[in-house]
Parts: C-alpha cells; structure tokens; sequence
C-alpha cells in the first residue's frame, strides 16, 4: 500500500510593499548630506529620527494603495466642498526635534486658507493637518511618535489590510473610528472603496461619489 502524504495547505504570502534600507548613527548634517546625494532617485523615501535613517523604495503594492488613498481623500474634499493644498511627499523637518519626514501624503485642509498660494515655511506656518503613511512592510522609525513630535494632527496609516486613525491629543496620538477632518464618512467606505478600485477603478470613483451625493 502506497503511503500518500497529506497535502498541506500553504499560506498565501503577503505581497512586499516596499524595500527599506537603515543607517544609524547619523546626526543631522550627515543625514542631510545622505539626503542630497541619495535623492538624485526621487523614487525613494526619508525618514528620519534621532541618528537612525530609513530609507524606503515603494513597490507596486506600496503605489497602488497610497495612489487610491490620496484618490479617496480628493473626492471626500471636492464632493464635501473643502478646501485642501496638497503636499504630497515634501520634506518636514524639523532639525531642533532631530525628526525629518517625507509621507505619502501630507495636506492642508483645516488651515488651507493660511498656507493657500504660497510656498508654505514650516519654520512659521502650522504643519500639515493630515499625514498619510503606507507601511506594508516592518519599518523601524517610531512614526506615531515621530509625526505627534512634528505636531500633525491627523495621522492615517495603511498596512494593506488595515486602516488606522490616529488623532493628536495632549502631544500623543489616540487611535480613533471616524477620521476628525471627515467626520461623516465611516472607515468602512475606504475598505469599499479600495476594494472596488482593486478591479475597477472608475467604477470605485462613481460609487464613493454617489454615496456622498446622497448627503445633498
């Protein structure tokens, strides 16, 4: 009798987001000499807290979601009737907290009117009032307590599977439901509207915006 060994069902294996590269040890003008000799490939990322530096190449999966998400924030803003300045990727630094960030995404939409038409001076001007970051893949940069210390209100972050929102209270981030800046949107509608987008793209835009439309 020929013995057959059982067939062992697999784990899907999680797609890689990103690729991250750290150097440690650095203070501040040697992180921005690395900076500015790295950043000839503007398809990287820096982020950077007290002497540790990652450095993160996004992947498709990475591209993908924080594309849509910065999609889904677009309609919110434009069918909700806000205002927003988008600043997608710029550089906060802050050199006197050692902390230095480049997001996914990062917006002006409470204080839009403060920063509206100029080039915005993060030495006068308030930061950004909502951050979005994608972490499909282990990183080793404390970002709550980065982004609480550059004083972002509102922190999203995406792991490929959860959304998580982070409100700033008395200089630390509580994890929260519904998303301060949209308070009428329930965190469901990003899980709908990502998993639409997966196949249709399009048809993921015409339902979040008939959704909001019902509002009026």
């Amino acid at each position: 009798m020929v013995s057959v060994a059982p067939i062992i069902s697999q784990p899907v294996p999680q797609p890689v987001g990103e690729k991250r590269f750290l150097f440690r040890s650095l203070d501040w003008q040697r992180y921005q000499m690395l900076r500015e000799t790295l950043s000839r490939d503007r398809n990287i990322r820096f982020i950077y807290m007290h002497g540790t530096l990652e450095v993160t190449m996004p992947l498709e999966i990475h591209e993908f979601s924080a594309r849509l998400i910065e999609k889904f924030i677009w309609i919110l803003v434009v069918e909700l009737r806000m205002k927003m300045k988008t600043m997608g990727s710029t550089t906060l630094d802050k050199e006197e907290l050692d902390k230095s960030a480049e997001p996914d995404d990062a917006y002006y939409i409470q204080n839009q009117p403060l920063v509206a038409g100029r080039d915005v001076d993060l030495e006068r001007d308030p930061p950004p009032d909502l951050v979005v970051e994608v972490d499909i893949t282990h990183t080793d940069i404390n970002k709550l307590q980065l982004y609480a210390a550059l004083g972002i209100p509102e922190f999203w972050r995406y792991n490929g599977e959860v959304w998580r929102i982070y409100s700033l209270h008395d200089g630390e981030y509580q994890e929260v439901e519904v998303s301060p800046t949209f308070s009428l949107v329930p965190k469901v509608k990003l899980y709908e509207f990502l998993a639409t987008a997966r196949q249709d793209e399009v048809e993921a835009e015409l339902a979040l915006r008939e959704w909001l439309r019902s509002f009026g």
